[in-house]
């Protein structure tokens, strides 16, 4: 049974959301301000967080930025007032999954939440090769421009320099790359990194698009390799 965590302080909200969320199959808990959400999340492991970002002692973005610098990968899904854009990309900047703008409709959470969950529980084919292969694997690189990209160990450098790039960052480069030039929908994209089913109001995919861009591109405004195709999507040019 995978184990939800809800931070959020507008107690009716948290309740309700639990319900929903119990009766769909989900062990729940529910912690009031940031504090408390932090060390629960730490002794209770939970395979997901849905996180208010105005919380009383602290707020969701340190919630979310201690728990990424401890090493915690947790999915963690923003469900908050802030519509702002700048609000968005700082919590994708800092390691969020998802975010979800109050009042949000129940079925269209439950099917975030469980597009999460099926993505975080798809772990990397187990390796079946000798040691000295599964080593060579490891060092195999793509390389476009000044940047190299393992894939295996899930690590990309910049002019020989660590590239610090959310996992969903990387999955979505990763995705683009596979592609060989063709063109990616947002809707292929969010299926295929976020795990979403249907096509949802998001503009998840655009703001991750700029934070690759802003990383790995010489000039992010005139970009060389993460490239817009106009009414179609993105396409990745190596």
């Amino acid at each position: 049974m995978p184990r939800l965590l809800i931070i959020e302080d507008n107690i009716d909200l948290a309740f309700g959301l639990r319900t929903g969320l119990e009766i769909e199959g989900y062990e729940v808990q529910h912690a009031e301000d940031g504090p408390t959400g932090l060390e629960m999340a730490r002794s209770f492991r939970p395979d997901l967080i849905i996180l208010d970002l105005t919380l009383p002692g602290m707020d969701g973005y340190r919630v979310l930025r201690t728990l990424r610098e401890e090493g915690d990968e947790v999915p963690v899904l923003i469900l908050t007032a802030r519509s702002e854009e700048a609000d968005k990309v700082l919590g994708f900047r800092i390691g969020a999954d998802d975010y979800v703008v109050k009042p949000c409709g129940v079925l269209e959470l439950l099917a975030r939440v469980a597009a999460l969950l099926r993505r975080s529980s798809r772990s990397p084919t187990s390796a079946t090769s000798a040691p000295d292969a599964a080593a060579a694997a490891a060092n195999v690189v793509e390389r476009f421009g000044d940047v190299e990209v393992y894939e295996a160990r899930r690590s990309v450098l910049k002019r020989g320099e660590s590239v610090s790039l959310t996992p969903k960052e990387l999955d979505l480069l990763l995705a683009l790359m596979r592609r060989r030039g063709a063109v990616a929908s947002r809707s292929d994209l969010l299926r295929e990194v976020w795990g979403h089913r249907a096509e949802v109001a998001t503009r998840t995919v655009d703001i991750h698009i700029a934070e690759l861009r802003r990383k790995l591109e010489d000039d992010p405004g005139q970009p060389r390799h993460i490239l817009t195709v106009w009414k179609a999507g993105y396409r990745f040019d190596g």
